[in-house]
């Protein structure tokens, strides 16, 4: 009968050799140089490598946290060494062009060489494999648009709307303060009124920095209402109202929820909480800041579009929406249901996609809660459409935009226009490290690190910000062109195209169901559509049973 395994058995059974090599090298070495060195004394100079390794090696052996520094001292290393580096040899050697996640090399250059103001023509035809049952392509005109204006602008505000705004067709999605640094938000802001788009300032309120250099924001108001809450975390109308008549605020947004994190709110640790987070979230300096996963200033459809009429009215009669990660289809059509009772209109939606980016998020929910964009925007649209609302209200789209074609394929859905974040990281030059969340970003793009943050030069970063916007537009033209269309407003499902399989194709139209303008008021075709739109109650997000 055996008995506790000990230090003796670890040094002499089963392959104890190698197991214990660099333990045993070292006491070697250490006694070696010992001896040597009474006689040569420069002999001790090898202590210096050696003393070390022998030590780091007793400590693996004695330490109880790591059992494979237990059972290999030292040289267990090496997998943590390795583990470290295997991003790195993944992206700049092992990956093809066309892979990576969440964006493969080749959408990272493109944006790269946009915001450089490089040649971003591909040569030698398509990479991609046109027989996928990934592939999917738009369908263009034999007879090309001659006279397609260069550029078209969304017009967002209802008729209950007096200082509508004229959004640009690619703008720059929801990035906090915090989450990036304040040159990274600096660069963004200028590149956006350098370039005539707008900038989205994320749920973690309007700093300094959104307004320093005087391009267009779109104040985005969470749960957290950072900005613009009282002592008790509450919507401090007063407040908003203040910072909302700047003139850089040219529209408010309420965010329900994103695709990367859906229903899930946050808390920033008090040690982050640093005095510029703290006067930008009105909260105290070096406590815990919590961004509950439940809004406290309304809990029913009805009272979210009178709470946006209330936001309009106080930001002194400016255009506001509402962003949302889709869940529960009856949910969506419950507030449009409420516009519908109340009249009420909310002036522009936001559907965030589940493949869109955050600094951090739990894994399960980033992987497996929420709806994809393309799913998403297709339900806001006949949600619209049906109940007569699109065109007073707006649509965007959010979630892994890179290119004109991605801007013009969302159109087809119902897309008014697009935000992108991730995009617009790499044309400041982020290289998808993957540690958002470390505060270690290499090039200082998302980190509050001031030695990291010099790595990001403002007025050159922000000229590229602009170009990459500009440049992408300038392909969204050439599509629509090539399309034989006069703007992106009209792109139609029909137009767009999806492979099923190696021999067979279908247009979006064919796969997913679309309604025609007023169908949910006067009977729907689609039984699904025709269940979540009798589960949608004005007056409850809970599902009503018919």
């Amino acid at each position: 009968m055996s008995g506790r395994p000990g230090l003796v058995a670890a040094l002499t059974r089963d392959h104890a050799l190698s197991r214990n090599l660099v333990l045993l090298s070292g006491l070697v070495g250490t006694l070696a140089a010992l001896v040597a060195g009474r006689r040569y004394p420069n002999a001790f100079w090898a202590l210096v490598i050696i003393l070390p390794v022998f030590m780091l090696s007793l400590i693996d052996l004695f330490q109880t946290e790591h059992s494979l520094r237990r059972n290999y001292p030292a040289s267990a290393r090496f997998r943590w060494f390795f583990e470290w580096l295997r991003p790195f040899l993944r992206a700049y050697i092992v990956e093809s062009d066309l892979d990576g996640r969440p964006f493969s090399h080749d959408e990272r250059a493109l944006v790269y060489a946009r915001a450089k103001g490089d040649v971003s023509a591909h040569p030698f035809g398509t990479e991609l494999d046109v027989y996928s049952d990934e592939y999917e392509w738009l369908a263009h005109s034999i007879a090309p648009s001659r006279d397609a204006p260069k550029e078209t602008r969304v017009h967002v505000g209802t008729t209950q709307c007096s200082r509508p705004y004229e959004a640009a067709r690619l703008n720059i999605s929801a990035m906090s303060f915090g989450a990036l640094g304040a040159n990274a938000i600096e660069a963004l802001n200028l590149g956006a009124r350098m370039g005539g788009f707008y900038h989205d300032t994320g749920e973690g309120g309007l700093s300094a920095y959104h307004l320093k250099h005087g391009g267009d924001i779109v104040w985005e108001i969470g749960s957290g209402y950072f900005g613009c809450r009282d002592k008790d975390g509450r919507f401090d109308p007063a407040r908003f109202a203040e910072r909302a008549a700047h003139d850089a605020v040219k529209m408010t947004e309420i965010k329900l929820s994103q695709g990367a994190k859906p229903g899930h709110g946050g808390l920033l640790p008090g040690p982050k909480v640093t005095r510029e987070i703290a006067q930008t979230r009105d909260v105290p300096e070096g406590e815990d800041c919590l961004s509950p996963p439940w809004h406290t200033a309304f809990s029913t459809p009805i009272e979210l579009v009178e709470f946006a009429a209330r936001m309009r009215d106080a930001s002194g009669g400016k255009p506001v929406g509402i962003k949302l990660c889709v869940g529960y289809p009856h949910e969506l059509f419950s507030v449009v249901k409420a516009m519908l009772e109340t009249g009420i209109l909310i002036d522009f939606i936001v559907i965030d996609g589940a493949e869109g980016g955050t600094g951090a998020a739990p894994t399960e929910l980033s992987d497996r809660v929420g709806m994809p964009l393309r799913e998403g925007l297709i339900l806001a649209r006949n949600a619209l459409v049906g109940a007569n609302l699109k065109g007073h209200v707006k649509l965007a789209a959010s979630g892994k935009i890179s290119s004109g074609a991605n801007i013009a394929m969302n159109a087809a859905l119902g897309a008014d226009w697009c935000n992108a974040a991730r995009a617009f990281m790499f044309s400041l030059g982020c290289v998808q490290s993957m540690r958002c969340h470390t505060d270690t970003c290499p090039t200082g793009v998302a980190t509050q690190s001031p030695a990291r943050q010099r790595a990001l030069v403002i007025p050159e970063k922000a000229e590229r910000v602009a170009r990459f916007q500009r440049s992408t537009l300038d392909a969204l033209h050439d599509i629509v062109v090539a399309c034989g269309l006069q703007s992106p407003d009209e792109f139609t499902p029909d137009g767009l195209r999806q492979r099923i399989s190696a021999v067979e194709m279908r247009s979006i139209d064919e796969l997913y169901p679309f309604v025609e303008p007023s169908e949910l008021l006067s009977g729907v075709r689609d039984p699904r559509i025709a269940r979540w739109w009798a589960q949608a109650d004005a007056t409850t997000f809970q599902r009503r049973v018919p």
